[in-house]
């Protein structure tokens, strides 16, 4: 019983210590996601950190011009681009926590992006 409090205390501590170097990490690293295709890649690209702030949103330029592509439709493409993005920066954000904690689930701590 008290050799896992003491497995506890000092897992406690190192999350104490490599906690704030994993999340400067993952706020300066880069997610991106996409929607939609033409010819040359994707209709819609978004990059967002680790902070889930969006710092490129890139939309084709024949994308605009098709008459077929409505400001609704754009308007969908931009924000599953933007929400695909986000999940990747989240997924990353929880394996980052799965490794920092070996693999315990920490409720309010492994459960946030």
């Amino acid at each position: 019983m008290f050799g896992n409090l003491g497995k506890m205390m000092k897992l406690a501590g190192e999350m104490k210590t490599r906690l704030p170097e994993m999340q400067a990490k993952l706020a300066e690293t880069e997610y991106p996601g996409e929607a939609g295709l033409v010819e040359n890649g994707p209709s819609v690209r978004a990059v967002v950190n680790g902070k889930l702030r969006l710092l490129e949103l890139r939309i084709a330029p024949e994308l605009l011009t098709d008459p077929a592509v409505g400001a609704e439709t754009l308007g969908e493409m931009v924000v599953a681009a933007v929400t695909a993005a986000q999940e990747t920066a989240g997924d990353a954000a929880k394996e980052a926590m799965r490794e920092l904690t070996g693999g315990m689930d920490i409720p309010g701590l492994t459960d946030t992006p």
